[in-house]
């Protein structure tokens, strides 16, 4: 698999994991906002008052459906709205009540897809991989370590194109060096090139790319 596409799914499997975690929370605090309401409603109507006490509390915690809340959820007095109580959840409850199963699946998904996507990354790194393609004891080999099939002519040009600090030699350079007693080698490297093109573009992310005729560079696509 290409990096690129590595990178692609690993942020796809965040961004789900985010979405599912949040998911999951946002329901259970749904849950948790009705399941307190109910139970506040229920106290006071019982105490027949807006009066937090000691009883109120208890009588609270008595009501609520949800056992996690017990003891964790508190009434506090909303001076917006005539001192009234109101309940409160603290986050850490609300989570801790939410079921992440699902989320931490894909979490772990994640952790084990980056550990992949760093082992692939140290791996091609050590091929010396250039637009997906390695030169390994003398063949050339593409991002799976499986060796690029070249005539010993394609593969002379090859590592010439390879070996150089650009990429890049001119057309004299190749000639003289394929076919030094030839006086025209011209249609002989055109014809070579013609055949080299399709096998590297095939099984790399390489291009031989030509300076109308002049030289012949080999760059990424």
């Amino acid at each position: 698999m290409k990096q690129q596409y590595a990178v692609v799914v690993l942020f796809a499997l965040i961004i789900a994991s985010s979405m599912v975690s949040l998911t999951c929370y946002k329901t259970t605090e749904t849950l948790v906002t009705e399941d307190v309401n109910q139970a506040l409603a229920k106290a006071l109507d019982e105490q027949h008052s807006d009066v937090i006490s000691a009883d109120t509390i208890q009588v609270f915690n008595s009501h609520l459906q949800i056992e996690g809340l017990r003891g964790n959820a508190v009434l506090a007095v909303d001076t917006k709205k005539g001192f009234r109580p109101r309940p409160q959840v603290s986050t850490a409850t609300i989570l801790s009540l939410s079921d992440q199963r699902p989320s931490m699946i894909l979490w772990s998904i994640v952790l084990l897809w980056s550990l992949f996507c760093l082992y692939q990354h140290r791996r091609l790194s050590a091929l010396g991989l250039y637009g997906g393609l390695a030169l390994q004891d003398g063949r050339f080999v593409n991002a799976k370590g499986c060796e690029v099939k070249l005539t010993p002519m394609q593969q002379q040009l090859m590592e010439m194109l390879w070996q150089s600090p650009t990429y890049q030699l001119s057309k004299a350079e190749i000639c003289d060096a394929l076919w030094p007693k030839k006086p025209d080698a011209s249609e002989t490297l055109y014809t070579l090139i013609r055949r080299l093109k399709p096998i590297i573009e095939e099984h790399s992310g390489l291009k031989i790319e030509s300076d109308r005729g002049k030289s012949y560079s080999l760059i990424i696509k």
